[in-house]
């Protein structure tokens, strides 16, 4: 029997983040009002739920925003490996979530208290810290930010045995 070698062809492959229109800003981010007018225009209106990534300079200045996900009326399925793909190739110091409920409503399901908690391990695992995770209202200029409410470096069950002893 002959034995034949095998030449196994290993493609080269090349990653590159691609800039599109710009939006805004030069700015420093300090608060949920500077993050969320940054990107309350792109999502404000959409008739289905996405989800953004604001990647941040070691100073708080936007880089770059993306629309990593877009899903259906009322759900997104979220993945890290999507979120967090712009910033690593964007060398993001920190990064700042959005999503967006086409409903109108700021208030974070269980989900969005679930997914926010991954998120948050995944980018202290990364090296690339999640700054807040803000909620848009679709129709609406209203947001919900994690961090105003003292909630994006907590579980969901923190939150909700916090919530039972204030209603007590």
């Amino acid at each position: 029997m002959e034995n034949k070698a095998t030449n196994y062809e290993l493609p080269i492959v090349r990653v590159q983040l691609i800039r599109d229109q710009p939006i805004i800003s030069e700015r420093q981010i300090s608060n949920t009002v500077d993050a969320s007018e940054v990107v309350i225009e792109l999502m404000a209106d959409s008739d289905r739920e996405m989800f953004c990534v604001l990647n941040l300079r070691s100073d708080g200045t936007p880089m770059n925003v993306n629309i990593a996900l877009v899903g259906t009326l009322n759900s997104i399925e979220i993945n890290p490996r999507e979120i967090f793909k712009s910033s690593i190739l964007s060398n993001a110091a920190g990064v700042i979530l959005f999503h967006n409920h086409p409903s109108g409503s700021v208030k974070p399901t269980r989900e969005d208290y679930l997914t926010t908690e991954r998120l948050v391990d995944c980018g202290q695992l990364l090296g690339i810290p999640v700054i807040d995770h803000i909620i848009v209202g679709g129709g609406t200029n209203r947001v919900y930010s994690f961090v105003d409410r003292d909630e994006l470096h907590k579980t969901f069950e923190q939150i909700k045995r916090e919530r039972k002893q204030h209603e007590r």
